[in-house]
């Protein structure tokens, strides 16, 4: 069994690198407004509501918000999915939101790891 141990052991040392996402900043709260949407209810006919766009118009004032502070936060990728944070994800997305001078569109680029839908953030960097 000891002799097994050499080659046991890079196998328990490694850990899977940490993924890369690119997006837009937003909290949990407001982050059902991106969500893409088909609305019917216009008489020129059938448009998309919400996606990206949506998320670009989210403002810094609103992430600063009490409420939507205390909801956490989360990236809207590119590919108009939804990854809240953990805990030191959304602590670093307070900071970055005190240093942040733009009014709305908060790009950010997160590395981390997503483990039940959540993404345990290790770096969150204002783009």
């Amino acid at each position: 069994m000891l002799r097994l141990l050499p080659f046991l052991l890079p196998v328990l040392v490694f850990t899977a690198p940490a993924a890369e996402f690119k997006g837009v900043l937003l909290d949990k709260d407001c982050s059902s407004k991106a969500e893409e949407i088909i609305s019917t209810g216009s008489p020129d006919g059938p448009s998309i509501e919400g996606g990206m766009l949506a998320a670009e118009a989210h403002t810094r004032e609103c992430l600063r918000a009490p409420q939507c502070e205390k909801s956490g936060y989360g990236i809207y990728t590119n590919d108009l999915k939804f990854f809240p944070f953990d805990a030191a994800g959304n602590r670093k997305a307070v900071e970055a939101l005190k240093l942040s001078k733009r009014e709305t569109d908060i790009r950010v680029e997160v590395t981390g790891e997503v483990d039940n839908g959540v993404l345990k953030v290790a770096t969150l960097k204002l783009l």
